[in-house]
C-alpha cells in the first residue's frame, strides 16, 4: 500500500466505497473551534509555513518538546526555518501519532506536496509551502472555503462585542456562516485570581454595577440573550469535571462576595458556587436554545515554571482520572426534573469514560430531538485513530450511531479540517468492517445516507443551523 494514498486508512472494499462516494465530498460544520474570528473577518496571510503551521498548536510544540527541542525553536524567537526544521526532524521520529497523519495530509490538500516530510527536505518543502502562501488564494477565509466549511463556531467570552462575527453577517462576498460561542469560564472559576477582573469588565460592559451573584448572572443573561441575537447556537464549558454539590443561592452569593472582597476559595466551596451558576446558565441555555458543550476529565497547566513563562495553552495539560459518573448525572438529572435540560454534549478527555458517558446519555433522551444528550467526537489526546475507533465502537454498542453529531477541530490552525477528512475515513473504516465482518448487512446506499447525516446532516439539525447566506 502507498504511502497516504486515496484509500489511506480504508481496510475493506466496503469503506472504500462508502468514504468516495458519500464522505468525501460532504461539507463541514465546525461547531467548536478556537480560531480568532479577526483573523477570518481580516483575511489575514501568512508569512510563512511556520506562522500558520507552528504559531499556535499546541499539539505540534509538546510533540517537539518531547523530542528535545529547545523552547527558543517552538515558542521563543528562533527563526522560521529553523522552527520548521526542528518540527520536522520531530515528526519523523513519531510514528503512529496523529499529527503525523494531520500534517501531511495538511501538505498534501492545502500545498499539493505528497513526499513525507524529512529532516532531509525541510529547507525544499518549507521554500514550496512559503511560496505558495503567497497566492491570494491562501488568505484565512480562502482556506475555510477550500476546506468546504459551511459554518463555524468560534469560542467567545461574553464581554465580547462580536463586531467581526457582525461584519463577516453584512459581508456577502464571504458565504460561511461564522456565528459565536458561549464560553463563560471566566466567570465559572471563582478560584482564580483573575475572576474578580473579569466580573468587574462584565458589568462595565453591561453597565451594571456587580455587587451580587444576582448581578452576574443578570448580565450573563443579558449577554446570552446578545450572543443569540447574532446567531449562537451554542455554549461551550472547560470544566475539571461535572460537579453536582447543590448550593442555594444565598450561601453562593455568600461565596461570591467572599472572593469579590479578597477572601481566599476553599475548594469545596468552588465546587458549589460552580453548580449553582451553571446549573443556572443550562437553564438559560434552555430557554434560549443553545447547545451545551461539557468538556472535561483535564488537569491543565501542569508545569508551574512553563506556566509562569509563557502562559496557558501551551502544551502543558494532561487527562485527570477524577470524572464522577454520580455528579454528572445527579446535574443532568436536576435539570431534567424540572424539565429544563438543554441538548447537552459530553466530551471526557478520559477514554476510559467512554462506556460511561454512553450510558449515561441513554438516561436522557427524550422525544424533543433524535440524541439529544450527546457522547461528543474523541477530543484531544484521543483524536487519534484508535481514539475514535473506541468512542465510535462504545457509542454503537451502547447508543445509536446513526445520530452522532460528528467532528469538530477544536483547533486554533486554519488547516485543521484535515481532521474531519481523518475522521471520515475512520468512521468509513468502522462501518465497511462491521459489513466485512457480517455484522451489518451490505446495504450501501442505507449506510452512505448514514454517513452523510454524521458528516453533516445530524449537525445541522441538532445545533439548528440555517442554511448558507
Amino acid at each position: 500500500m502507498e504511502f497516504m494514498d486515496r484509500n489511506f486508512l480504508l481496510n475493506t472494499e466496503y469503506a472504500e466505497t462508502l468514504y468516495h462516494k458519500y464522505a468525501e465530498h460532504m461539507p463541514i460544520i465546525d461547531y467548536h473551534c478556537h480560531i480568532p474570528v479577526e483573523d477570518i473577518a481580516n483575511d489575514v496571510h501568512f508569512r510563512s509555513i511556520t506562522e500558520l503551521w507552528l504559531g499556535a498548536d499546541h499539539y505540534k510544540w509538546r510533540l517537539m518538546r518531547s523530542n528535545g527541542i529547545s523552547e527558543d525553536l517552538i515558542t521563543g524567537n528562533g527563526s522560521d526555518y529553523d522552527k520548521f526544521l526542528a518540527f520536522a526532524k520531530s515528526l519523523q521520529r513519531a510514528p503512529g501519532n496523529p499529527l503525523y497523519h494531520w500534517s501531511h495530509l495538511e501538505l498534501q490538500r492545502y500545498f499539493g506536496i505528497d513526499t513525507p516530510l524529512t529532516e532531509a527536505n525541510a529547507r525544499e518543502i518549507f521554500d514550496r509551502c512559503n511560496a505558495i502562501l503567497q497566492r491570494p488564494t491562501m488568505s484565512a477565509r480562502n482556506l475555510i472555503k477550500k476546506s468546504n466549511v459551511r459554518i463555524l463556531c468560534t469560542t467567545d467570552d461574553p464581554c465580547d462585542d462580536l463586531k467581526y462575527h457582525k461584519m463577516l453577517a453584512e459581508d456577502l462576498s464571504f458565504d460561511v456562516q461564522v456565528l459565536p460561542a458561549f464560553r463563560p469560564d471566566n466567570y465559572l472559576d471563582i478560584e482564580k485570581p483573575t475572576f474578580a477582573a473579569c466580573v468587574q469588565k462584565l458589568g462595565k460592559v453591561c453597565d451594571w454595577a456587580m455587587f451580587s451573584l444576582s448581578d452576574l448572572k443578570d448580565c450573563l443573561t443579558e449577554r446570552i440573550n446578545y450572543f443569540a441575537f447574532r446567531g449562537c447556537k451554542t455554549a461551550d464549558h472547560g470544566l475539571p469535571y461535572v460537579m453536582y454539590q447543590p448550593c442555594d443561592d444565598e450561601t453562593a452569593n455568600a461565596i461570591f462576595r467572599k472572593k469579590m472582597d479578597g477572601g481566599a476559595i476553599l475548594p469545596e466551596e468552588a465546587m458549589a458556587y460552580r453548580t449553582n451558576l451553571l446549573s443556572f446558565l443550562a437553564k438559560q441555555y434552555a430557554r434560549v436554545g443553545f447547545v451545551m458543550q461539557l468538556h472535561y476529565g483535564v488537569k491543565r497547566d501542569n508545569n508551574t515554571f512553563m506556566y509562569i513563562k509563557i502562559g496557558a495553552n501551551t502544551g502543558f495539560d494532561c487527562i485527570d482520572n477524577y470524572t464522577p459518573v454520580t455528579q454528572l448525572t445527579n446535574f443532568l438529572n436536576s435539570l431534567a426534573l424540572t424539565e429544563e435540560l438543554p441538548k447537552t454534549v459530553l466530551y471526557s478527555l478520559n477514554p476510559i469514560d467512554n462506556a460511561a458517558i454512553d450510558s449515561v446519555i441513554g438516561c436522557f433522551q427524550d422525544g424533543s430531538a433524535a440524541g439529544k444528550i450527546q457522547h461528543g467526537s474523541a477530543w484531544w489526546f484521543n483524536d487519534h485513530k484508535n481514539g475514535m475507533l473506541a468512542q465510535l465502537t462504545s457509542l454503537s454498542e451502547l447508543g445509536v450511531l446513526g445520530n452522532f453529531i460528528g467532528m469538530l477541530t477544536d483547533s486554533r490552525s486554519l488547516l485543521s479540517y484535515t481532521r474531519h477528512e481523518y475522521f471520515r475515513r475512520i468512521l468509513c473504516r468502522f462501518l465497511g468492517g462491521l459489513v466485512a465482518g457480517g455484522e451489518y448487512p451490505a446495504d450501501i446506499s442505507f449506510l452512505g445516507s448514514l454517513v452523510e447525516d454524521i458528516c453533516y446532516n445530524n449537525c445541522l439539525r441538532y445545533f439548528d443551523f440555517k442554511p448558507a447566506k
